[in-house]
């Protein structure tokens, strides 16, 4: 089993920057596909970013690309979210999640772990 606990959130001001983390346990954090989501209050879970395990290539969605970065050092067994440009309608909660697969995947299901999330809230 794998465990996953994020952190790194905050309040910021709108075009301002967080880095969030996800620190993995339980089991090797290799061979772990990782990827970022988000929800809002009255809103689904969304996909953010991922990075695969097989060759390390990364995906966003179009709301973010260009602003948030995906990376991760597995000798810390972490994955992160570099955020920059942050604008309002980015404040969310936001979850690290864990499939196991040597590729990701850009919906919810397709996810095997979950950390229990980190708020992030852009002011305006």
């Amino acid at each position: 089993q794998v465990q996953l606990v994020e952190s790194g959130g905050g309040l910021v001001q709108a075009g301002g920057s967080l880095r969030l983390s996800c620190a993995a346990s339980g089991r090797t954090f290799s061979r772990l596909a990782m990827g970022w989501f988000r929800q809002a209050p009255g809103k689904e879970r969304e996909f953010v970013t991922a990075i695969n395990w097989i060759d390390s290539r990364t995906y966003y969605a179009n709301s973010v690309k260009g602003r948030f970065t995906i990376s991760r050092d597995n000798a810390k067994n972490t994955v992160y979210l570099q955020m920059n440009s942050l604008k309002p309608e980015d404040t969310s909660v936001y979850y690290c999640a864990a499939a196991r697969s040597l590729y990701s995947g850009t919906g919810p299901s397709e996810y095997d772990y979950w950390g229990q999330g980190t708020q992030v809230t852009v002011s305006s």
